[in-house]
């Protein structure tokens, strides 16, 4: 199915064409992979530098930890972490910048400062206001698929066909989102590998992940280094998955992905790159 051209300042997505990467930017204490490292308004400048140099298409800053029985923040810490560092990517680039929240308040914030993409792990179903702080904005949302909350995901989730629930819960947020004025064009899916999934789910998810082509928006996966990839491989720090990450990436742009969500821009860059050439008839 082809997907609309999107468009965002200055910035044009063919999707279809190319794979896009999504660089992530941790700013937080406590996140499963780099939590602390970027903790500092200096260190997100320098981290966001040098993604972007490495080839990232949008920079995704997050302020809470979504990693398995994490607590939440308050809005106000996730404020204090959060805005400084829009301020500061937006001070030396003009690229496009996404903020990982399920709070309105915090969407609606970033937004102002500049901001362009709300990555929600809800799907928007958290906060009841945050359809509407997007739709005002005219921004672009990710929308994606966690049975439970963090602090719950992970307690023997479940499914009978993981792939058609989580392609159906997909659709019904697709058609919700545009019934609250958000446009299909500026819908992104995530079908939230490591979220609400056991080894299995995810494994089977990026087999299949050409079944949700057809849901007429563009798909994201984000796979970097998460625990499944430890388990298959038995590398247990998550910073060092970096290379099993690229195995499944790979696979997921095969299977028609339109971009992918990875702290290591520069390595992924090669891949996609290289995949995209053999796979993606318009190269």
């Amino acid at each position: 199915m082809a997907l609309p051209i999107f468009t965002r300042k200055e910035h044009t997505f063919h999707w279809g064409s190319r794979t896009y990467i999504m660089g992530v930017i941790n700013v937080t204490p406590d996140s499963f992979s780099d939590g602390g490292k970027f903790y500092s308004t200096e260190s997100v400048k320098r981290h966001a530098v040098s993604l972007i140099s490495a080839g990232a298409d949008i920079l995704d800053i997050g302020g809470e930890s979504t990693r398995p029985f994490a607590e939440p923040v308050t809005l106000e810490e996730e404020l204090r972490r959060v805005i400084p560092a829009v301020r500061e990517i937006r001070k030396i680039s003009d690229c496009l910048i996404s903020v990982d929240t399920v709070k309105a308040g915090v969407a609606q914030a970033a937004l102002y400062e500049g901001a362009d993409i709300i990555n929600d792990i809800s799907a928007l179903r958290f906060d009841p206001k945050m359809a509407d702080v997007v739709s005002s904005f005219e921004a672009m949302v990710v929308l994606m698929h966690m049975k439970g909350s963090p602090r719950d995901m992970q307690i023997n989730p479940y499914y009978e066909d993981v792939v058609g629930e989580v392609r159906d819960f997909l659709g019904k947020r697709i058609a919700w989102t545009i019934s609250r004025g958000i446009p299909k064009e500026k819908i992104l899916i995530d079908p939230g590998l490591g979220f609400g999934k056991n080894f299995q789910d995810n494994l089977v998810l990026i087999n299949c992940l050409q079944e949700f082509n057809d849901l007429g928006v563009p798909v994201m996966v984000g796979a970097s280094r998460k625990a499944f990839l430890g388990a298959v491989t038995g590398i247990k720090a998550a910073k060092e998955r970096d290379i099993a990450t690229l195995g499944a990436i790979a696979v997921s742009v095969m299977k028609g992905v339109d971009m992918v969500r990875v702290h290591n821009v520069a390595l992924t860059r090669q891949v996609v790159q290289v995949v995209d050439a053999i796979c993606r008839e318009s190269l």
